[in-house]
């Protein structure tokens, strides 16, 4: 049965959220950005040369690039944080990030605590305030960034390591996350921003149908509420909440500390231990507890629009499945690799259905949602969604083909060493195998499963952890009367939408 949830907002542009939060990523690969040097003009004797090294780029074909090994050392401080660290001294600088188990799933009764908890660290600490803080830092040449999401929170310092410099960051990193003062003006403000971006939010169907999706999927659970919070939750969060909050949540016995960079063992563990002694006594907290499945079945909700976004999602897996590599591939074919994968082929490059569509799971410290979504013209949305769902059906029937295992392992192959490509992304996969207690060899053991993974696992996993009959779908847009499909071509009639309304 389909439940309708309507909505009276029409389309008009609000004031965005001004509380902008980083984002962190924990999967096979990270997002990173690295200086690019300037090279002089090359003359046409170097050309001709390297042209000719060119050449040799035919000898890889079929082997796996050289990946950077890693020598992670590993311990825990006196007030119990776990610590990573890899020794990197090409550069003079480090990177730290700490983790908490402090995301939205801790919330409670409260939902928003713990993001406007993260959000208030830097507002203020003994004798500075948000701006001097921000001063002190750049004046350092430091970079301060923090974050919450459902599963933890995160404060990270980048900084250079010549001890002039490093101490001074390294105390005010530690009062900013270890001694916040939680200003009442900064709370006040904290909040008006998330006011306003909920107000925006009623306008975008993409946001209204995820969080109607979480909501179905995870019920009565830690993760179904928006890790912002609502409007009616955070309106009375008081400073002694957020307090109490930080004093439990940002314990040292609840914290990661992943360490990367020009630092020698004995520098690494100093740097910990002072880090570990400004934070607040406490031990971890629980871990989230595991999802009850929820039932299958559409909804839809009614919002004014040219298109509809469609989302289709079960529970997938948690972070430590011995699935995952394989799920990982698996996926990548599916939907998750892209143009070339299925989905993507059949719905937008054969129909001209979408400007994109993708699957992926999310794993989490309980299960993570595995989630497709796509936005479609409104009168072929109810299509649109049987054909993805046949897609879906017949690859989890029939599996992959060797030539496409092949190519998703290449391309795995090819990408994987940007997971260790720079400080920065090494900071970002130490904090996960830490915060997920994952084996210290786990990027090496990914690599390993993945490129020894055949068509009949990939067929066995995928089948053991998906069933299209259980999808869960949330559409967003108009009722409109519907159109069949056009049919699948190499020069589809129409081209996709030039750009996602949402």
């Amino acid at each position: 049965m389909t439940r309708r949830i309507e909505t009276r907002f029409a389309l008009k542009r609000a004031p965005a959220l001004l509380l902008a939060v980083t984002l962190g990523l924990f999967g096979a690969t990270q997002t990173f950005a690295e200086e690019a040097t300037q090279a002089p003009a090359e003359t046409p004797k170097a050309i001709d040369k390297a042209a000719s090294r060119l050449e040799t780029l035919k000898e890889l074909d079929g082997k796996a690039p050289a990946r950077r090994t890693l020598n992670i050392q590993s311990w825990n401080t006196a007030e119990g944080a776990r610590v990573l660290f890899v020794e990197a001294h090409e550069l003079p600088m480090f990177d730290m990030r700490l983790l908490f188990a402090a995301g939205s799933s801790q919330d409670g009764a409260t939902p928003g605590i713990a993001l406007i908890t993260n959000a208030m660290l830097n507002e203020g600490v003994k004798g500075k305030n948000v701006g001097a803080i921000a001063e002190g830092f750049e004046g350092l040449g430091a970079d301060f960034n923090n974050g919450s999401y459902r599963d933890m929170a995160i404060a990270s310092l980048r900084s250079l390591s010549a001890p002039d410099k490093r101490d001074p960051a390294l105390k005010l990193f530690s009062e900013v996350v270890g001694k916040p003062t939680f200003p009442s003006d900064s709370l006040a403000r904290i909040k008006n921003q998330l006011l306003a971006s909920f107000e925006y939010q009623k306008q975008n169907p993409g946001k209204l149908a995820g969080d109607e999706l979480f909501k179905r999927l995870y019920g009565d659970h830690p993760y179904a509420h928006p890790s912002m919070g609502t409007a009616k939750s955070i309106t009375p969060i008081t400073l002694a909440q957020l307090k109490a909050f930080h004093a439990k949540a940002y314990a040292a016995g609840n914290a990661v500390i992943a360490l990367v960079g020009d630092l020698s063992r004995a520098d690494a563990e100093a740097v910990a231990a002072q880090v570990s002694a400004s934070l607040p006594k406490g031990p971890a907290l629980a871990k989230t507890v595991a999802p009850t499945a929820p039932q299958p079945g559409d909804t839809h909700i009614e919002f004014p629009s040219k298109q509809t976004h469609l989302m289709l999602a079960e529970l997938g897996i948690d972070r430590a499945d011995p699935d995952y590599a394989a799920l990982s591939l698996g996926n990548s074919i599916l939907g998750g690799g892209g143009f070339g994968s299925r989905l993507m082929t059949e719905v937008r490059e054969k129909r001209g259905l979408t400007y994109g569509v993708s699957s992926g799971f999310t794993p989490m410290q309980a299960q993570g949602p595995f989630m497709i979504g796509l936005q479609t013209r409104a009168e072929l949305s109810e299509n649109t969604l049987k054909l993805v769902k046949d897609i879906t059906r017949d690859f989890l029937a029939n599996g992959p083909t060797q030539k496409e295992l092949d190519d998703a392992k290449r391309e795995l192959a090819g990408s994987f060493p940007l997971s260790t490509a720079s400080n920065s992304a090494i900071v970002g996969q130490l904090g996960a195998i830490g915060f997920y207690n994952l084996p210290l060899s786990y990027l090496e053991d990914f690599m390993t499963q993945s490129q020894s993974v055949t068509v009949e696992q990939i067929k066995a996993v995928m089948n053991k952890h998906l069933d299209v009959d259980k999808l869960v779908v949330v559409t967003a847009g108009p009722t409109v009367p519907q159109k069949p499909l056009p049919p699948p071509t190499d020069r589809p009639a129409e081209q996709p939408l030039g750009v996602p309304e949402h």
